[in-house]
C-alpha cells in the first residue's frame, strides 16, 4: 500500500474516531445550548414567579417576561435539571410564591419528580406544570401524569394543559410540532399569565381558563 494513502486512511479513522467520542461524552451535549434567561418587565409580585423550560420554552421567553414570569430556559433539559434549578432558588432564598414548570418533551416525567418539586415549593407555595407536547405534536404518558398530580393536589399544583390549548393551531409550532413560532410564544405565555394571580400569597384565584 502505497504510503501517503495509508497515512490519509490512517488520519481518516482518527478523525471519525473523534467525532464518534464526542457523540459519546458530555460535551455533545454543548449542541444543546446554554441556558436563557429573561427578567420580568413588570412587577407582579413581591418575588417575580419563575418559569422553567426547556427548548419548546427559548423563543416564548420575551412574552413571558412582558407577562411578569422570570424565565429560565435551556435545550434539551429534563426535569431533573429543572428540579436543580428549583433548589438553587430556595439554596439562595429566592424561591417565588409561584413556579411554573414546562419540561417533559426531552424526557419523561414521573410523579415522583413531582413530588420532588412539591417538596421543594413547601406548603405554602404554588406549582404550576404544563402539559408537554411531544415531537410531531402529539402527547404521550407525560401529559397524563402531569393532570393527575393536578387531580391529586389541586390545592398546590396547577395545571396548565399547554396540549389541549393549542390543539388545532398548526400555525403557533415548528413543522416539527413542538418548537414555537411567535405567534405560538405569545399564545404559550397568554397561557401562562393564567396563573399570575397566583404569584402573591393571598386567595386569589387563576384567571378563568378561555
Amino acid at each position: 500500500m502505497n504510503g501517503g494513502v495509508a497515512t490519509a486512511r490512517v488520519a481518516l479513522a482518527l478523525a471519525l474516531a473523534a467525532v464518534l467520542l464526542a457523540a459519546w461524552t458530555p460535551g455533545a451535549s454543548a449542541g444543546c445550548g446554554g441556558v436563557e434567561t429573561a427578567s420580568p418587565k413588570h412587577k407582579v409580585a413581591p418575588r417575580p414567579p419563575l418559569a422553567i423550560g426547556d427548548s419548546s420554552m427559548l423563543l416564548a421567553l420575551p412574552a413571558l417576561a412582558r407577562v411578569g414570569y422570570k424565565a429560565n430556559a435551556r435545550g434539551c433539559r429534563q426535569f431533573a435539571e429543572g428540579l436543580g434549578v428549583l433548589r438553587d432558588a430556595r439554596r439562595h432564598h429566592r424561591l417565588p410564591h409561584l413556579a411554573v414548570f414546562a419540561l417533559g418533551a426531552d424526557a419523561s416525567v414521573s410523579a415522583g419528580q413531582i413530588a420532588q418539586a412539591r417538596k421543594i415549593m413547601g406548603p405554602k407555595r404554588k406549582l404550576g406544570l404544563v402539559t408537554p407536547r411531544e415531537t410531531g405534536g402529539g402527547e404521550s404518558r407525560d401529559a397524563e401524569v402531569i393532570r393527575s398530580a393536578g387531580r391529586h393536589d389541586p390545592v398546590h399544583i396547577k395545571v396548565l394543559d399547554w396540549v389541549h390549548y393549542s390543539a388545532g393551531h398548526a400555525s403557533w409550532f415548528q413543522p416539527d410540532g413542538l418548537h414555537l413560532t411567535f405567534s405560538g410564544a405569545k399564545a404559550f405565555a397568554r397561557l401562562l399569565k393564567k396563573l399570575i394571580p397566583l404569584a402573591s400569597p393571598g386567595t386569589k384565584k387563576p384567571q378563568p381558563k378561555d
